[in-house]
């Protein structure tokens, strides 16, 4: 019943986003996968634990499974360690003397998309709360941007409120690691604090920070809180994506 239970729960979890505006990506598709495994398992029980015990009585199908098992116990204890790393990262606060980059994301035309307006009101929030600090918006044009991302932004944080002189633009990256790279010119040549906060969805701050030690460059965390329907979805793609900045 709980494996059916959480099945049930599950799946729509990954359907809604690949229904609406995400699309198809390693995320949810990962996450419908399991999902079905759970529901399948749940409603044939029994029948699943017999075929699995007959595998075990075979001389070379038992090897095929405990080393099945074998994996799913490594899989399961690695995304325990990953999403416990990605926990610490988004929790390291800033100090309030930090430089902001925001690392940019999708724009729709000329409109931020979900995810960098997450960004955004959370860079919006705190330089309201901190009135010296100035930030660098990080970020090149890609297809289907009319604009750059970094363009965006700011124009997004000057309708809000916050005065242009705050806010450096850097509008050639397509990376994280040129998100970072080029902002820390920026703030060079402008002589701004190099202590850096990043601004990003709390799933890519492990990573963003990975980059960041990389690069040499000390940072602190500020998180857009990405939305409830999405955070699954992009939680699981993240993971594979700090598997590649491992490996690569």
């Amino acid at each position: 019943i709980i494996l059916v239970a959480v099945g049930v729960f599950s799946l729509p979890l990954f359907l809604l986003p690949l229904s609406l505006s995400v699309g198809v990506n390693i995320g949810n598709a990962t996450g419908i996968a399991v999902a079905l495994l759970f529901l399948i398992y749940g409603l044939f029980f029994n029948r699943v634990n017999r075929l699995v015990q007959k595998c075990k009585e075979n001389r070379f199908l038992r090897w095929f499974v405990y080393f099945t098992e074998g994996v799913a116990i490594l899989v399961l204890g690695l995304v325990i360690v990953l999403t416990t790393l990605m926990l610490r990262a988004m929790n390291n606060e800033p100090k309030g003397q930090e430089t902001l980059v925001v690392l940019g994301c999708k724009v729709r035309g000329e409109i931020p998309s979900l995810s960098l307006r997450e960004r955004l009101d959370a860079a919006l929030e705190y330089m309201q709360d901190h009135p010296d600090v100035y930030c660098v918006v990080s970020g090149g044009q890609g297809p289907g941007e009319n604009i750059s991302e970094a363009e965006c932004m700011y124009r997004y944080l000057t309708a809000n409120g916050i005065d242009q002189s705050r806010i450096y633009k850097e509008d050639k990256s397509t990376s994280t690691r040129e998100n970072l790279e080029f902002s820390l010119k920026v703030i060079r040549e402008n002589h701004l604090s190099e202590e850096i906060a990043i601004v990003t969805s709390e799933y890519h701050q492990y990573r963003a920070s990975l980059v960041a030690k990389d690069l040499g460059i000390e940072s602190t965390a500020i998180c857009g809180k990405t939305a409830k329907w999405l955070f699954p979805t992009y939680y699981i793609r993240e993971l594979y994506g700090i598997l590649y900045q491992w490996v690569f």
